[in-house]
């Protein structure tokens, strides 16, 4: 019972943490367009995803499962917002891209709006993941016994090398892309749109998935294997957030930062304080499984 007790706190706050990281990543990216100058902004994000990267690869060489995960979560952060995300942000102001505007106010950034190009590279990616990579998905693992059943072809899957970080790294960037491809399809009146129920539907979907992924998080009792099914869980209720601040029945205080400056300063010492938790709790171990 205590063993279980424990695992429940444990999956509290690593879900707690990579949560927090949402609304600071969004708010950081906010404060960084507000104050600094195109060129500066460019340059400090170019450097953003520079200094991601190298996390990532330090990771590699770090000493236990859980500081490997940070290594790898943190980079992929960084790497995401600058590399990513801000590439897209100089591209569209570079070429002039408008933003989505619907009654005099922006409903969707330029950036945003390029972004839903990258789907054949999506693609690409999750072919990989489907049909040549043994992974920790549920959700791939079903489709492949699904698609492998009664295959005549002998298909053995194989896991790549494993370093923690870089896997770290690259569940948290794929499914971050898979997270604002749906969105943006959703959003997108082309193809479905924010109002329609469909669109709804997925934020329901997401959050009952959320749930259940949340059910199976608190059952986990090592830090490392914990943030990393936390990612994947947070990402998936965040779909549901999205939505609902969309429709306007949440308010996005990351969006406006320095309106919520209480909020924000709340959400960032609690988030300090759970990772030095973590970090405290990690450090006593003689191992890190």
């Amino acid at each position: 019972m205590k063993l279980k007790k424990r695992n429940v706190l444990i999956g509290i706050a690593s879900f707690l943490i990579v949560l927090f990281t949402m609304p600071l990543g969004h708010a950081l990216m906010i404060l960084m367009e507000h104050n600094l100058s195109p060129t500066a902004l460019h340059y400090s994000a170019f450097v953003m995803g520079g200094v991601g990267l190298v996390m990532a690869i330090i990771g590699v060489f770090a000493q236990g499962d859980t500081r490997q995960t940070l290594w790898g979560l943190f980079g992929g952060l960084l790497f995401w917002t600058g590399w990513i995300e801000f590439i897209y942000v100089y591209y569209a102001q570079r070429f002039g891209v408008q933003p989505l505007i619907i009654e005099g106010e922006v409903v969707t950034k330029p950036e945003y709006l390029i972004m839903p190009s990258s789907f054949g590279f999506w693609v690409m990616f999750m072919l990989l993941y489907l049909f040549n990579i043994r992974s920790g998905c549920n959700f791939f693992n079903y489709l492949q016994r699904v698609f492998f059943r009664n295959s005549q072809v002998r298909v053995k899957m194989r896991p790549m090398t494993r370093h923690t970080s870089l896997v770290t790294f690259m569940e948290l960037n794929l499914i971050l892309w898979t997270n604002y491809l749906v969105l943006l399809f959703c959003y997108d009146d082309n193809f479905i749109g924010d109002h329609h129920p469909v669109t709804t539907l997925v934020a329901i979907g997401c959050l009952v998935g959320s749930v259940y992924m949340f059910k199976r998080l608190i059952n986990i009792g090592q830090w490392g294997y914990s943030i990393r099914f936390a990612i994947a869980t947070v990402i998936v209720f965040w779909t549901f957030v999205e939505v609902m601040g969309r429709l306007n029945i949440l308010t996005e205080i990351w969006v406006e930062p320095m309106n919520y400056i209480t909020e924000m300063v709340t959400i960032l010492t609690t988030f300090v304080v759970l990772l030095c938790i973590m970090l405290f709790n990690v450090s006593k171990k003689t191992t890190d499984v």
